[in-house]
């Protein structure tokens, strides 16, 4: 998840240099909402991961 936040942040940092400020603002938020997520889901996998065996 965080190497696609990564990927479209990149992408944003290129489209914004080359003066494509829709494609860069697209990417933008794909990257946030990509970055977010994965955080949600590292903290759902970190509270409810592995238990000890009963």
């Amino acid at each position: 998840m965080f190497s696609w936040a990564i990927t479209f942040l990149i992408i944003a940092l290129i489209a914004g240099a080359l003066g494509l400020s829709g494609i860069a603002g697209t990417a933008t938020n794909i990257a946030w909402i990509l970055f977010v997520v994965g955080i949600i889901l590292a903290i759902v996998f970190f509270i409810t991961g592995r238990r000890p065996p009963m």
